[in-house]
């Protein structure tokens, strides 16, 4: 059976959407348990009367750790909030993994505390699924955890994401590429020239730097930069999706002949929609800690968190990924820089 303490005080919509998408988890999953962790009386409320899987557990957590707090602070003076209960489920063994829709600094700080990092790695990441127009969608790793990485970072995020699209991708011989303002090797900053050396002699199947151009063309499978940069990026594909296809509903609306034709294009519309869609795979996993940590967004509704469980946590977890990260870097020399 595998286990997912969920954070069910944590997000914008929580507890209600946390509580749908994890109950309809369950629902797809035979062998799949989740806790509920946070206010018994709010959680059962909120549940109401309708059956619920006895494969979903009730554990009251009676603090909340907001969105607008001081994440460090309120890791150390909230031990009993929701979320900090969760993951100290997971550091004694009782749940396999963490799911929280709320506050990122505490789930980052929370994690790299109660989890701790795998051995060899400097620096965790946080890693997403970025949706291409054709295929299984990229791995782009890191979307913020550390806004300042070193080229031996970059390299642990390589090799880290290379398993992750191949344990929960199904990805055989994942490329991997890095972030540049050129795909020419003399190009970049002091540090993405190191690293792009180091991946060289250290990544199989790496394949040079990439351009944000052809990031949606399907040239690689796992996409590597610091986290800022990878913050920058993912928020503007989430603010340019979102924005583009309300601007072309508005245009629609005020074109005659556009509204005539509205319905014979409305499939193809809906299908490059669903292939943009963020909530698809759901949040974005703190990868390089020794338990599995994930981050939804903190607007993500039923969907999200349903698929982030289902498409993220499930894969990751089952497949013991965590466990092929520290053998390879065992193997490897570079990961032990």
């Amino acid at each position: 059976m595998l286990r997912v303490a969920v954070d069910a005080m944590g997000g914008d919509h929580a507890p209600a959407e946390v509580i749908k998408g994890a109950l309809g988890a369950v629902d797809r999953k035979d062998d799949l348990q989740v806790f509920l962790v946070g206010s018994e009386e709010i959680i059962r409320k909120n549940i109401g009367h309708k059956p619920i899987s006895p494969r979903v557990k009730v554990i009251h957590a009676e603090e909340v750790i907001t969105n607008d707090e001081e994440p460090g602070l309120a890791v150390f003076s909230k031990r009993k909030s929701s979320l900090i209960t969760a993951m100290q489920m997971v550091r004694r063994g009782e749940a396999d993994a963490v799911l929280s829709a709320g506050n990122t600094g505490a789930l980052m700080g929370g994690g790299l505390i109660f989890l701790e990092r795998i051995g060899g790695i400097r620096r965790p990441a946080l890693l997403t699924i970025i949706p291409i127009l054709k295929g299984e969608g990229t791995v782009l790793l890191d979307i913020g955890a550390n806004m300042d990485a070193k080229p031996e970072h970059l390299l642990h995020y390589a090799l880290m994401g290379q398993i992750y699209a191949r344990e929960v991708l199904g990805k055989k011989q994942p490329r991997v590429s890095l972030l540049n303002v050129g795909s020419e090797k003399n190009k970049g900053n002091a540090q993405v020239k190191s690293a792009y050396k180091l991946m060289r002699e250290n990544v199989p199947y790496f394949m040079g730097n990439l351009e944000a151009t052809d990031i949606f063309r399907g040239k690689t499978d796992v996409l590597v930069c610091d986290g800022f940069t990878g913050n920058v990026l993912l928020k503007t594909i989430e603010g340019l999706s979102g924005d583009l296809f309300a601007f072309l509903d508005q245009e629609i609306k005020k074109d005659l002949k556009a509204r005539d034709a509205q319905s014979a294009f409305r499939p193809v519309m809906q299908k490059i929609q669903a292939v943009l869609d963020e909530s698809e795979y759901g949040g974005s996993l703190l990868i390089g800690v020794k338990g599995a940590c994930f981050k939804c967004h903190g607007s993500s509704r039923e969907k999200a968190i349903r698929q982030a469980i289902l498409k993220q946590v499930y894969p990751f977890v089952s497949r013991n990924t965590n466990q092929k990260i520290e053998e390879a870097l065992r193997q490897s020399s570079a990961g032990m820089r």
